[in-house]
């Protein structure tokens, strides 16, 4: 009785210890858990035109190519470079009207596409790279990519529209993602790393996708231009009918305040 009880006690205090070592990360589970925790990628105003640090718990995605702000143009830099990016997911002849004006001033952009758009709007993305954008992955069903449950089913969304690129166009998609709705992880960025691809975030946006309430004119101006900064990466959203009425004026404005526009490729290199 006495050697079972020692037994007993033997029993429980390795149990005890297992448990204990779980949450301190003995056998690596806390890093799992914190590569999967979820993120949400945000900007913060900026009415200083300054260049904004990287949330502390965000750090990471340096660890991965990631990129939100070009820091090699920093704020005293005289040269001065914005990018203009796009999420498109279908037209509404808005993302045609947005086309016309870059290329009427020679402005490059880069185009986060969705399978959507390919499938029905051939076209349309021939013409983005006939015009000389980048064409990058956006995914092929716009899901949730941090609630992916394996490597495997976060890599099938990313090559799906590979795949789909090359039938349709001949060509290779540009090896930048943007993840839908800026959900991502730790872990999601490793995959988009082990891929080939580099996580592209960004450092201004508005709300501008929502069709049935489009902001006007002006506001949407202000929002942009208000938070200009050196090296800024730029987000909108080609389906909106406020970006497309002033993506000129825009232009025409940042130019005036000393910015060009540059490629993926200068903001990664």
């Amino acid at each position: 009785m006495y050697k079972n009880s020692i037994k007993r006690c033997i029993t429980v205090i390795f149990l005890y210890i297992c448990i204990v070592s779980v949450f301190s990360g003995a056998f690596g589970f806390t890093n799992i858990h914190a590569e999967a925790r979820e993120f949400h990628w945000y900007c913060i105003r900026n009415k200083e035109h300054k260049q904004l640090p990287l949330d502390p718990d965000m750090k990471f995605i340096q660890n991965y190519d990631g990129y939100y702000i070009d820091k090699k143009h920093g704020d005293n830099d005289p040269d001065k470079v914005v990018y203009l990016t796009f999420d498109a997911g279908y037209e509404n002849g808005n993302i045609e009207k947005i086309l016309d004006v870059l290329k009427e001033e020679n402005v490059p952009g880069t185009f986060f596409i969705l399978g959507n758009l390919l499938k029905k709007n051939k076209d349309l993305v021939s013409r983005m790279i006939s015009d000389g954008h980048t064409v990058a992955n956006h995914t092929m069903h716009h899901h949730n990519m941090a609630a992916m449950s394996s490597k495997a089913e976060f890599a099938s969304e990313l090559t799906a529209l590979e795949k789909l690129y090359k039938e349709t166009t001949g060509c290779e998609i540009s090896k930048y993602f943007r993840p839908p709705e800026g959900s991502f992880s730790e872990e999601t960025l490793r995959y988009a790393k082990e891929l080939g691809y580099k996580t592209i975030f960004w450092s201004i946006a508005y709300a501008d996708w929502d069709n049935e309430r489009q902001p006007a004119a002006g506001f949407a101006k202000e929002k942009i231009l208000g938070n200009l900064h050196n090296g800024a990466v730029i987000l909108l959203h080609p389906t909106s009918s406020t970006n497309a009425s002033i993506m000129k004026e825009l232009i025409t404005e940042i130019r005036a305040q000393g910015y060009r526009f540059g490629t993926m490729e200068e903001l990664t290199a």
